[in-house]
């Protein structure tokens, strides 16, 4: 990556229950504002051989539509909760299209689980019948080590989430961690020098279990040094607008189809 950037593209900013909220007549449920309509959380990375998806969250094929991104080279999964996984049926017009596998990165924890959760598609045994299509994937797991994908070196970055871990990623100027509790000391360090971190921040206040809040992800934010900051994965807590003026310099509100350029 060295002397080229990348542009982040955020498909889905929200939690796991989406924005607006099924019967939700709340504020930022019922804004005008698109800034505020948060799909499941996602993200597209253009690497210098090609796109990296980041997880397939459920209403993928809407968010890449959305957001005008037209090919995926390969795909990162950070974990297996149902909103970062239950979009991989999507996945399907990627190897159709192109005629080759999709390669995917998965931690080695999760290999198993994943191939047993989406039997109908990693069973080589399973029966296709003509005339349909599944996808085309081939999982690779990693472990704490960096992995070449797409021409990119990444530096993955395991971090808490409740009990289990979550593993984001570092590459080039930019840190990305998204269901977070607290970034571990190795993190840390493996995050000296980003240009630009995406962090994950549920709502001002109550403290999560297993995810920052804002404050907590503004107190990280100032320890990583990033020169600006993305916060994603929130709630319908929280509107658009609101923290636009109520965070500090440096930080802002990612939101559905915003693309970045990063060093």
């Amino acid at each position: 990556m060295s002397g080229s950037g990348l542009e982040l593209t955020f498909l889905g900013t929200g939690t796991s229950f989406g924005i607006p909220v099924v019967g939700c007549r709340c504020p930022v449920c019922t804004s005008d504002d698109p800034r505020d309509r948060r799909g499941r959380h996602g993200v597209a990375l253009t690497l210098p051989q090609g796109t990296l998806l980041v997880d397939t969250p459920p209403e993928l094929r809407i968010l890449l539509l959305q957001a005008g991104v037209e090919r995926v080279d390969a795909v990162w999964f950070t974990h297996l909760h149902a909103d970062h996984v239950h979009g991989i049926d999507d996945l399907r017009i990627f190897s159709l299209r192109t005629g080759r596998t999709l390669p995917a990165f998965v931690p080695g924890e999760c290999e198993a689980e994943l191939r047993a959760r989406f039997r109908y598609i990693f069973d080589e045994s399973h029966w296709i019948a003509p005339g349909t299509s599944i996808p085309d994937i081939d999982l690779t797991p990693f472990g704490d080590g960096p992995v070449s994908i797409l021409g990119a070196d990444i530096t993955p970055l395991p971090v808490p989430h409740g009990g289990l871990t979550v593993y984001g990623l570092r590459v080039g100027g930019l840190g990305y961690v998204t269901d977070g509790k607290r970034l571990p000391d190795e993190v840390l360090a493996s995050l000296e020098g980003v240009d630009t971190l995406v962090l994950n921040a549920l709502w001002w206040g109550d403290p999560h279990p297993s995810h920052f809040n804002i404050e907590e992800a503004i107190e990280v934010a100032r320890a990583v040094g990033a020169r600006r900051t993305f916060l994603t994965h929130l709630t319908h807590r929280v509107r658009h607008q609101d923290l636009l003026r109520e965070l500090p310099d440096g930080i802002e509100p990612a939101y559905d189809g915003l693309s970045v350029e990063v060093p």
